[in-house]
């Protein structure tokens, strides 16, 4: 997409004739569906989809799927709602003193939170601008969140720009929130009021502050992956911590030191940290090799952890470690609490996916299964869709068929989703 096309108000434009030019234009279409050349492609393409998937320009309105119970879950659960402070400080508090609203939504294009001017979040209401809302292309036809998340980039849409008529008053800038490690889509942040918000300045600080945003997750949990989600527990905040999911080598956090472990002490650590009796020589050298290997090389490995491990204890006979924190642990006790869009947030990959330990390898199946188990038996399409979008979960016909039964039929990522599993039908004949 060239610069002029991602520019909703070009430079030296008066706001005030392309207005009335594009009220024309939507008035056209509306009336014989034909599209003026002149019009931007973001916004005819958008046109076109949203009016395959059955929006009435004239009569449609977001959808309002979520009761207030549900949202309360929804947020709650939501891997953005530990951002919401820093979406506050950035955006939201100056957005309420310059008379905007701030919007964020989860990856299927319902709103989770809208802040900002009270009296404008009142005019919002009455065309279902409001959590709860589903603004995804298909149910609220084109508008900055919702075709922000069809395409995957940031997006703005001025005045007449939306299709639905009530929206037509109305500007808005958005752009997607990705998951730092896997690059899924968790969300998007809009930025919505009148012209003013169309101008370039406006999408660039929703980009910033979705950086931002991006960085708070990363930092979360380099900081205290422990309790970066909500529903951790305290006590895990003081315990020792090990890393293991999706990295080469495990990362091990004792107070006042991190250690990168190498890839053969990231297995031994795993496999003491994850049995609840310990193990003797011989099971762990059954766990981490098909080969018989000598005592003395098991010791010897041994050995030397003590010496990475530092004040913290290796106990022997049987080789057992004292209580510490795994990510591999939070991510069952979320699958055992149905918190499914937590576990995909906490899931950045498959357990130590370089290692060859069959210890290491059943517990790196067995995680891996009962995630997508609890994903295709479930009917969280937000949760499937983050899961679906990951290295891990691109070529899984089966989650990407869930995604698409329990998905809205006013979802903008339908189409993509049934392209997707057209191309994974035909690669698996």
């Amino acid at each position: 997409m060239g610069r002029r096309d991602a520019l909703a108000i070009p430079p030296g434009a008066d706001p005030g004739r392309l207005s009335r030019h594009l009220n024309a234009l939507h008035d056209s279409f509306v009336s014989s569906g034909a599209i003026d050349p002149a019009l931007r492609a973001v916004v005819s393409d958008s046109w076109r989809r949203s009016v395959r998937s059955g929006v009435d320009p004239e009569h449609s309105l977001a959808r309002l799927p979520l009761d207030d119970a549900r949202l309360a879950d929804a947020r709650a659960l939501h891997p953005l709602a530990i951002a919401m402070p820093v979406i506050r400080r950035l955006l939201v508090e100056d957005a309420a003193e310059a008379g905007l609203l701030v919007a964020v939504s989860d990856a299927a294009g319902q709103l989770l939170w809208v802040e900002g001017d009270p009296v404008l979040r009142a005019r919002a209401e009455q065309m279902n601008f409001l959590p709860g809302a589903d603004w995804s292309e298909n149910s609220a036809g084109t508008n900055a969140p919702g075709t922000a998340l069809a395409l995957g980039r940031p997006v703005q849409i001025f005045g007449p720009e939306h299709l639905l008529r009530p929206v037509t008053p109305w500007s808005c800038s958005a752009a997607p929130i990705r998951e730092p490690d896997t690059g899924a889509i968790l969300g998007v942040l809009d930025l919505t009021g009148g012209p003013e918000v169309a101008g370039p300045q406006t999408l660039a600080l929703v980009r910033a502050t979705v950086a931002a945003v991006e960085a708070e997750l990363r930092i979360s949990r380099l900081v205290s992956p422990s309790v970066a989600a909500a529903g951790a527990r305290d006590s895990s905040s003081t315990l020792p911590r090990l890393e293991v999911l999706g990295r080469r080598s495990a990362l091990f956090s004792y107070p006042g030191t991190t250690t990168e472990l190498s890839l053969r002490h990231s297995e031994i650590m795993l496999l003491l940290a994850t049995s609840a009796d310990g193990l003797s020589s011989a099971e762990l050298g059954v766990a981490l090799s098909d080969d018989d290997q000598a005592m003395v090389t098991i010791r010897a490995e041994l050995s030397r952890l003590r010496s990475q491990l530092g004040p913290f204890p290796l106990h022997s006979r049987p080789y057992r470690l004292p209580r510490l924190s795994t990510d591999v642990d939070d991510l069952r006790a979320d699958l055992a609490a149905g918190r499914l869009r937590q576990a995909v947030a906490r899931y950045r990959g498959p357990v130590l996916p370089a290692s060859r330990a069959p210890g290491v390898e059943q517990l790196r199946e067995d995680l891996h299964r009962q995630l997508r188990g609890r994903l295709l038996a479930g009917d969280d399409p937000d949760a499937l869709l983050a899961f679906a979008d990951t290295p891990y979960g691109r070529e899984d016909f089966d989650v990407w068929s869930r995604a698409l039964a329990v998905l809205s039929p006013s979802s903008s990522r339908l189409p993509e989703v049934t392209e997707h599993l057209v191309k994974l039908d035909l690669g698996l004949r």
